[in-house]
Order: structure tokens, then C-alpha cells, then sequence
């Protein structure tokens, strides 16, 4: 499973998705998708009660869902019903609501959008390019954004190569670089802006995105030389890429009086941008 989350809207409400790389198709929060349908005030309790009746019924649909981990609206990962676009097409049939055939053209073409991008990976670029803009981010702050992601799989892909494992040593070895450049932890970092869920880079300025990127790209090119052999090897190398973008960071500051580590977020920036419009 790809995580985290993704959020989709359709006509302006949250649906929680999950793409699978294994099974290769979306899953969609069953609860979400009737809140949309039916604007019930307790969607669980109308999933639970048509559940139910379509067991009575013997309709294999409900017994092929099944539940994943999905970020809730506290910001906990919990256990929530999902089914596949197939099966909502199934599902939506026993829901009554003026809102079904136009959802599922959405749905439709949701699964047509991913299959596109795995076709062409230009597509997702294009795609976030767009939300973005949709959200007032600058085309400058952009380009510096999207070039982080490709900065980040380079990364990634080395630590990939060298064995370590995703999850808990990624975020470790992520950790020591960030603390290293920023003098922050991650969690220190997010803290300082004032954030809780959202992503960090995305909260970022220009400057500390560059100098992010110059971070994670030096210890990628490090680690390519030295070739570390475990965790703790890596972890030095990480430390030693965050090193020279933590030097650039003291060498700016020190010639402008400013500090590049600050509280400012998205949030500020775009709200900031829009006075001055």
C-alpha cells in the first residue's frame, strides 16, 4: 500500500482514498462515500444498517470489503470499511440518491486519471502543478516543490539500494538530516509552524526548500561514494549530507541577519500574498 492517505474531493467533500502498487487500484472509504450520497448526519450507522440488510440479501459485495488503515479526522490512523471502484459501482446501485450517477463518473474517472499517470509519470507532475496553483502557491515555489519530490526518490531509491528498510530507518535517517541542516527535528521543525498533519515541505519557503533539497541531495551523493554498509553507517552519511547544507544555512544567515528556519507556513504565505493582491 502507498501511504499516506490521499484525499479526493467530489463537489467539494473529502473522500479518503488508498492506492495499492500490488493490486494496482484505489481503495475508497465506504463511510465517506455515503456521506456524500446520502448527507446522512451518522454515516456510520446508515453503512452499518445497509451492511446488514444486504448480508440478509446474500450480496457478495459487502462480504469481499474489507477494512484498511485510514487517517481519521483526529489525525489517528483506525481501521475503516474500503472497497474497490468495482465495488462502489455494486454498492452505490443499493444507495438512493440523486447524487449516484454523477459519482460515478467521478469514480470513473479517478481510475482513468491513475491509469494515465502510471502510463505517464508527466501526468501526476502536471496534476500536483495544478492543485497547487489552485491553491495560490507561486509557479516559482512550485517548480522548487516538485523538484523536492524528485531530489527525495533519488534519496530514497540509494537508501533502497544499500537494504534499509522504509518506514521506521527512512524516517531516522530523514530525522538526523533535518535536525543536522535546520537544527530541528522533524517533529521540532512542524512544531515551530505551527502544523500538525499537514506535510512539512509543503509549509516550507522558498529558501528552506533549496536548502533541503541540497541536504537529502548531498547525502545521496555521498552515500553513492562511500557505499555505506548498515543503518549506522548510513546515519553518519545523512549526518554528513546535512552538514553542508546546515554550513550554507549559517553562511546565509550570517550575511543577511535573518533566520532561514521560521515559523511561517503555508497558511501565513499564501494569506500574506492574497492581502497584498
Amino acid at each position: 500500500m502507498q501511504n499516506p492517505n490521499e484525499i479526493k474531493l467530489f463537489e467539494e467533500k473529502k473522500v479518503r482514498t488508498l492506492w495499492s502498487e500490488d493490486k494496482e487500484e484505489w481503495y475508497f472509504s465506504i463511510i465517506d462515500v455515503i456521506a456524500v450520497l446520502t448527507e446522512s448526519v451518522d454515516a456510520n450507522a446508515y453503512w452499518r444498517k445497509l451492511k446488514q440488510r444486504l448480508k440478509v440479501e446474500g450480496n457478495e459485495t459487502v462480504t469481499n470489503c474489507h477494512g484498511l488503515k485510514m487517517q481519521a479526522a483526529d489525525g489517528k490512523m483506525r481501521l475503516a470499511d474500503v472497497a474497490t471502484t468495482e465495488q462502489l459501482f455494486r454498492l452505490i446501485q443499493s444507495i438512493p440518491s440523486p447524487k449516484a450517477e454523477p459519482f460515478k463518473l467521478w469514480l470513473a474517472q479517478i481510475a482513468n486519471e491513475r491509469l494515465n499517470e502510471m502510463q505517464d509519470p508527466e501526468l501526476t507532475i502536471d496534476r500536483a502543478l495544478e492543485q497547487y496553483l489552485n491553491l495560490g502557491y507561486s509557479e516559482n515555489w512550485i517548480n522548487q516543490r516538485l523538484k523536492t519530490v524528485e531530489i527525495r526518490k533519488e534519496l530514497t531509491d540509494e537508501w533502497k539500494r544499500l537494504g534499509l528498510k522504509e518506514g521506521q530507518q527512512f524516517a531516522s535517517l530523514t530525522d538526523i538530516i533535518t535536525k543536522t541542516w535546520s537544527g530541528k527535528t522533524t517533529k521540532e521543525y512542524k512544531t515551530l509552524k505551527g502544523l500538525k498533519k499537514e506535510n512539512l515541505r509543503d509549509n516550507m519557503t522558498n529558501t528552506e526548500l533549496i536548502l533541503n533539497m541540497l541536504a537529502e541531495a548531498s547525502t545521496k551523493d555521498i552515500s553513492q561514494a562511500v557505499n555505506p554498509k548498515n543503518f549506522i553507517e548510513s546515519a553518519t552519511v545523512a549526518k554528513r549530507g546535512g552538514t553542508i547544507a546546515g554550513n550554507a544555512r549559517k553562511a546565509l544567515e550570517e550575511q543577511t541577519g535573518k533566520k532561514v528556519v521560521t515559523n511561517l507556513n503555508a497558511k501565513t504565505f499564501l494569506e500574506d500574498k492574497k492581502k497584498l493582491l
